[in-house]
């Protein structure tokens, strides 16, 4: 491993890394942690959350990870129900949290808090709390003692015991705790690797939450079986560029990195002078035929293709820090064709993956020369893929989890006897074999025609526009009602454009109000429209007034939008928008940063696409820029 400390990327050998991992097990065991015991952690990615994380495994032990943007009843709801008496945590702000519970006096038993940054620490002296390097002094005097104990309790382990803990997405209720076993881990580490093959060359950079899944697959299960090098960024705010000095192999990250990507690229264009502007363009023409014949496995690259390459697309791969990457992978949610396209066309090797908590995160993955931009590919090796008379996904494979902790009456409802996975999405096979993935099997609706479609298939359509964050359509309630959606901005990209166009704004809600921007996406949407069968185009839209946030439950961590409480909050909004109104009225309040706040009164205006027509002559927005 290696962390980036000061500017400077600070090694871990992987000596180093086992003699941490036995000190730390033997602190653990010093606080009670056994065979069978649940640790939590609970903060941003430092080799001390896999230090822990092994430790705990290394014991009979394993470990459940919260992401580290959890508050309140989330929190609560991880320690209570996997009854963890020790938690890792990361700094002050996550240490102030648990304490924030403990004098709310909740009934978590917690024992141990362990904390590894001690950054404005120095003058807690609750016992509760104690250093990181302090547990793992205590771990090297223990091992003195007792220098036989770590190995034996390595050699205890079986490959049925639970490793982790994921939560699942929970987009519906609180989140479930997935119990994955080493076997479960290892299987799809194997499985996946036979078809996209990784060695000890392999670099990777970890800055996705390893209480997700999808980091627990790559980082942990497949770098350890194959050996990668795990970077760690020095902070959120330089990611980018220590992803560029890194130049990973290999990358896997849900949609939402892969749209902020495109729309870093779009802006940085749309600020560029028009001789860069048209070199790129023509490069990134020739760039999309050869992906398109690439994918097929129909062309190799010819001169013309690698003169673009070096002059036009290179360099845009070079600043996102994709330029050495062979492969990499989006899963999580649906990543939009034509997102999908973009990143082939400048030479990335993008994949679709689909799966889930309770299959280690995937089952599915196109191979290198059959992909196409609308599916998920195909099984990976050991998987079986059933689709039901209903339509419902199922499947099967030695990677699916032990069950739900402390669950057995939910477990039982997703695992049948013979070992299916009741995944609950929808979805079907196409001419080719490929699974094309709908939408959760709940949320699959009828259209005013008779025909089948997902919500979130149309909200991905309007969600490519640069400007759009995140889109929620809503059906009709009855005939005559078209679809309508609630559409919240992309601030940095939106805010671009309106400084190129010399539109003065003070706050995001005011932004959201200008009639220039309302054209603006109007004229996305339009676009969007047009790829859609009429029974379910977009015919009204509203510019929500704030983002959606994780904190308001609007949203899940992984980003996934909770329908529920979407339409329990914004009814109003929705009505109107069902009702064919011109506005909905809303109270919203707001919290200043001395900790004072009001409610305001906010009339939303709501747009009409069916009279609007986009003004005669002008041009469409290439993918790859926000202008016209």
């Amino acid at each position: 491993m290696q962390e980036k400390l000061y500017g400077i990327w600070q090694p871990i050998t992987w000596s180093d890394y086992a003699r941490r991992v036995e000190d730390f097990a033997h602190g653990l065991a010093g606080f009670g942690v056994e065979r069978g015991s649940i640790i939590a952690v609970l903060g941003d990615n430092r080799p001390e959350w896999l230090i822990a994380e092994l430790a705990a495994q290394s014991m009979g032990a394993a470990v459940v990870g919260i992401y580290p943007t959890s508050i309140g009843e989330e929190l609560e709801h991880i320690l209570a129900k996997s009854a963890a008496r020790v938690v890792v945590v990361e700094d002050q702000e996550q240490v102030d949290k648990l304490l924030r519970l403990k004098e709310l006096g909740r009934d978590l038993d917690i024992g141990q808090v362990i904390f590894y940054d001690p950054h404005g620490l120095e003058q807690y002296d609750d016992p509760w709390l104690i250093d990181f390097t302090e547990v793992e002094r205590r771990g090297r005097e223990r091992s003195e003692a007792q220098p036989h104990w770590f190995a034996e309790q390595v050699e205890l382990g079986r490959p049925d015991d639970i490793a982790v803990i994921c939560t699942t997405s929970g987009t519906t209720s609180k989140p479930k705790l997935g119990e994955l076993s080493h076997a479960n881990l290892l299987a799809m580490a194997h499985n996946l690797t036979q078809i996209d093959p990784a060695d000890s060359s392999f670099r990777y950079v970890s800055f996705l939450p390893f209480a997700w899944i999808g980091e627990q697959m790559l980082a942990v299960a497949i770098g350890l079986g194959r050996g990668l090098t795990i970077s760690f960024p020095e902070d959120a705010s330089t990611q980018r560029s220590d992803l560029r000095e890194i130049g990973p192999d290999v990358m896997f990250s849900p949609p939402r990195i892969w749209e902020s990507m495109l729309s870093e690229v779009q802006v940085r264009i749309d600020e560029a002078g028009w001789l860069k502007r048209k070199v790129f363009g023509w490069g990134y023409d020739i760039g999309d035929k050869a992906a398109r014949a690439r994918v097929q496995g129909k062309g190799r690259s010819g001169l013309l293709t690698k003169l673009a390459d070096a002059v036009s697309t290179r360099p845009v791969r070079d600043q996102l820090g994709l330029a050495r990457v062979q492969r990499a992978y989006t899963g999580g949610a649906p990543l939009g064709p034509d997102v999908f396209r973009f990143f082939h066309a400048i030479g990335v090797n993008l994949k679709q993956i689909y799966g889930q908590t309770e299959i280690c995160g995937i089952a599915v993955v196109h191979r290198d020369d059959d992909i196409a931009f609308n599916t998920v590919g195909t099984p990976i090796p050991g998987t079986d893929l059933r689709i039901t008379d209903d339509g419902e996904i199922l499947l099967r494979s030695p990677s699916v989890f032990r069950g739900y902790h402390r669950q057995p009456a939910e477990t039982a409802k997703t695992v049948d006897a013979d070992g299916w996975l009741h995944t609950g999405d929808a979805g079907y096979l196409d001419e080719d074999g490929h699974l094309v993935v709908i939408d959760r099997a709940k949320d699959v609706l009828t259209a005013p025609d008779g025909s089948r479609y997902s919500s979130q298939f149309i909200e991905n359509k309007v969600k490519f526009s640069p400007y759009v964050e995140e889109a929620v359509v809503f059906g009709p309630e009855r005939a005559g009602q078209g679809m309508t959606a609630m559409v919240i901005l992309d601030p940095g990209t939106v805010g671009s454009w309106a400084e190129h166009e010399r539109l003065s704004y003070t706050t995001y809600t005011d932004l959201a109000a200008k009639d220039e921007v309302y054209d603006l996406v109007a004229e996305e949407i339009v676009h969007a429209n047009e790829d859609l069968p009429e029974a379910i185009r977009v015919q009204r839209f509203v510019l929500l007034h704030k983002q959606l946030d994780p904190d308001d439950d609007e949203i899940t961590r992984t980003r996934k939008v909770r329908r529920n409480v979407i339409d329990e909050r914004y009814a109003t909004i929705i009505a109107a928008l069902r009702a064919g109104e011109g506005e909905a009225r809303i109270s919203s309040r707001v919290t200043y940063q001395d900790g004072s706040s009001v409610v305001r009164e906010l009339g939303l205006r709501i747009f009409d696409l069916t009279t609007y027509e986009i003004p005669q002559g002008r041009g469409r927005r290439p993918v790859w820029s926000g202008r016209r």
